[in-house]
């Protein structure tokens, strides 16, 4: 089964028929909100918001753990995850989706693994490529089908937040080859890797990153949540071709 997880500026899916809502209490806790389940284009998938359905947990605040094991535990295989990001590359801009393939984690003090010792053993995940390929093939043959620009590839620098980044430490963050900028794509990719979980991101670039084009004196939150809201028009466009591609595989 497919799982959807929605990040800032998708705390609902208007196009998922929901069938029912599921209180997910797991070993780690509770989720950031009852897993959604319904159908988008006949095929049946499985919702949550990271942030809770108001958008009140900020990134370092939300129960990775107890998200994932929950939608693991109900049987999702695949997980589409949408990250909203902010552009770091010259060639990205607001408005753009990007699908990347590499990440790049500054986080820190977050619960980052189930196997800590406690609940289960130490084990060390192979984490080369940590976004599943398979399944971002499967994004990019949704893009072509429903003619959705979709750019391949790009390096996911993951940052503590909440706060916004400083220009210089985007400067640090290009030299270290990241292309874009989120809060929170890890441990999220980590824990799928640890369960098993094909995972893959969409990420919406909501703003340029501080000190770049538009974004040179500032980043304005009017400007950033009205370009989300346009982006994520088509953010649906993909999620529902994608299930469609999934379900024909």
């Amino acid at each position: 089964m497919l799982g959807i997880i929605g990040g800032t500026g998708l705390t609902q899916l208007d196009n998922l028929s929901i069938t029912r809502r599921q209180i997910a209490r797991t070993p780690y806790g509770e989720a950031s909100q009852p897993l959604i389940f319904g159908e988008i284009a006949g095929v049946e998938v499985v919702f949550l918001a990271r942030h809770g359905g108001g958008h009140t947990i900020p990134p370092h605040a939300v129960n990775y753990r107890a998200n994932i094991w929950a939608l693991h535990s109900v049987g999702v295989t695949h997980l589409l995850a949408i990250a909203t990001v902010g552009g770091i590359s010259s060639d990205l801009r607001a408005g753009d989706i990007v699908l990347p393939h590499q990440i790049l984690d500054y986080t820190h003090g977050r619960k980052n693994t189930y196997h800590d010792g406690i609940e289960l053993p130490v084990k060390h995940i192979d984490f080369t490529e940590p976004y599943s390929e398979s399944l971002r093939q499967l994004c990019k043959q949704a893009a072509k089908n429903s003619h959705q620009n979709l750019h391949d590839g790009g390096v996911y620098a993951c940052v503590q937040g909440p706060r916004l980044e400083t220009a210089a430490e985007i400067n640090r963050l290009e030299r270290d080859g990241a292309t874009l900028v989120g809060m929170t794509g890890m441990p999220e990719a980590a824990l799928a890797r640890e369960l098993g979980l094909q995972y893959a991101a969409l990420c919406p670039i909501a703003n340029q990153a501080a000190g770049r084009g538009d974004s040179t004196n500032g980043i304005q939150y009017e400007d950033v949540m009205a370009t989300l809201e346009l982006t994520m028009v088509k953010v649906r466009i993909l999620i529902e071709e994608t299930v469609r591609v999934y379900d024909a595989t």
